[in-house]
């Protein structure tokens, strides 16, 4: 009996071994395949970053090379260092160093890009390179011949130590000295190189662009929590039973707020954000429950323009509905005289059930409002503005604005939008230089409104 059973589980034992044998070859054969791919796209991001810096380094020694009339050399140059700094930090994205420090050098390529580009893209025959700018090309220029020789001596330990990348962050996670791996060492070499390089110059519209939007910037002294609560039960409009609980936000950072929740006996609670310093409002959320669709989105629409007006947000202008469900957003920009004023922007949304709003985001309305801005007069007339558009392109209407421009500084443009290759377009004329300034996109399911 037992031969008999083991006659026939003999040759079934076998071919189950041998077959998780070669499952398990094949398991090891694809996890090498993969390492090897993962290898090999490593070596690549490096020998490509080795190249760009190169490459950068390059561009810039010949844009500083040309005569300083050369505004159609200085453009071409600076642009290559955009592109190629950009490509550069794609790069640094494509390497394992989550777990090695290297920040500075990627924060460092960011400047470089953003310094570039917005010389770059500027009118250079009416603004050149200034005195500034020419010497903090010189200190880049340093720099990166500096970082090139650094990458170039960790290229050539890989290649001649035939080291691997994919060490890298398995030596990361044992070893929290990092030290110990050549490709470790050398990369950590050049982020401290670049931490110690001085501050350049590198204009103010780059240097707004890393400022972080703090309680600092805000004007006003600041609040108490029983400001904020009296601040809370004022625009909630609450009744002497409601009550209100304020909670302390971020203390000793540079983003100090408070939240207050208003409760009323038969309402729902309204949450509240304030700034600590001037206690200023800058969002606000109803947590009602939203019923079916019922009402049209211009009802809700004239709704949010009487709710924050009511609010204390006069001459507000709602520029553009997306509706979704039962609820629609609005972007509400100022108009001060007969000018939008779009970096003053709020997004508000409206229930569709009876019109109220259920919310607002104020943070940028908040930081960007003054009070009466400086606004110039065109020196364009709309109709020499309108000579510049696509001979194709369909008006629909037009209007003066004031944005940000590239350089993040306001300025003053006609917006015309309109219709071409069946799609919805914003175009913001520069009111001063007739240039394009910026193009947007109106998406299928949002209204240009106007």
């Amino acid at each position: 009996m037992y031969k008999r059973i083991s006659a026939v589980l003999f040759p079934v034992v076998t071919i189950l071994l041998v077959g998780s044998l070669m499952w398990g070859n094949q398991v090891k054969e694809d996890r090498n395949s993969i390492q090897i791919k993962a290898e090999n796209q490593y070596q690549r991001a490096f020998h490509d970053l080795s190249f760009h810096m190169d490459r950068i380094h390059g561009e810039i020694g010949n844009t500083l090379a040309v005569n300083s009339a050369s505004q159609g050399m200085h453009r071409k140059g600076l642009m290559n260092v955009w592109r190629l700094a950009s490509e550069a930090q794609s790069e640094i994205n494509q390497l394992p160093l989550t777990m090695l420090p290297f920040s500075k050098t990627e924060e460092f390529l960011s400047l470089i890009a953003n310094f570039t580009y917005k010389a770059g893209v500027r009118d250079m025959t009416k603004e050149p390179l200034n005195e500034n700018e020419v010497k903090t090309l010189k200190s880049l220029y340093a720099n990166c011949g500096e970082i090139t020789k650094d990458l170039e001596n960790v290229r050539n330990t890989v290649l001649a130590k035939n080291l691997r990348w994919l060490d890298v962050d398995t030596t990361m996670a044992k070893n929290h000295q990092q030290a110990g791996n050549a490709i470790i060492d050398g990369l950590s070499s050049v982020n401290k190189k670049v931490e110690t390089y001085p501050e350049l110059d590198w204009g103010p519209s780059v240097t707004s662009m890393y400022e972080t939007r703090s309680v600092k910037m805000l004007s006003g002294v600041p609040v108490t929590e029983k400001d904020i609560t009296r601040k809370a039960l004022k625009f909630a409009d609450a009744g002497s039973n409601a009550s209100c609980k304020v909670i302390e936000n971020g203390k000793g950072t540079d983003w100090e707020s408070y939240t207050a929740t208003v409760q009323s006996p038969k309402g729902s609670p309204l949450t509240m954000d304030f700034t600590r310093k001037g206690g200023l409002l800058t969002s606000y959320r109803d947590d009602r429950q939203v019923g079916p669709k019922k009402v049209s989105i211009d009802d809700a629409m004239n709704k949010a323009e009487e709710f924050l007006a009511k609010k204390g947000y006069r001459n507000m202008k709602a520029v553009n509905a997306d509706p979704y469900d039962n609820l629609v957003n609005f972007t509400f920009v100022r108009k001060q005289d007969d000018v939008l004023i779009y970096p003053e922007k709020m997004t508000v949304r409206s229930a569709l059930d009876n019109g109220d709003v259920v919310g607002f985001q104020a943070n940028e309305f908040v930081y960007e409002h003054k009070d009466n801005r400086d606004i110039p007069e065109p020196k364009l007339s709309l109709s020499e503005a309108r000579k510049t558009l696509n001979t194709d392109f369909e008006e629909v209407y037009s209007r003066k604005a004031l944005i940000k421009n590239d350089r993040s500084e306001d300025t003053l443009c006609y917006e015309i939008g309109g219709k071409i290759n069946g799609a919805q377009y914003r175009l913001y004329i520069n009111a001063d230089t007739g240039l394009e300034e910026s193009v947007e996109i109106i998406r299928d399911s949002a209204a240009d409104v106007h």
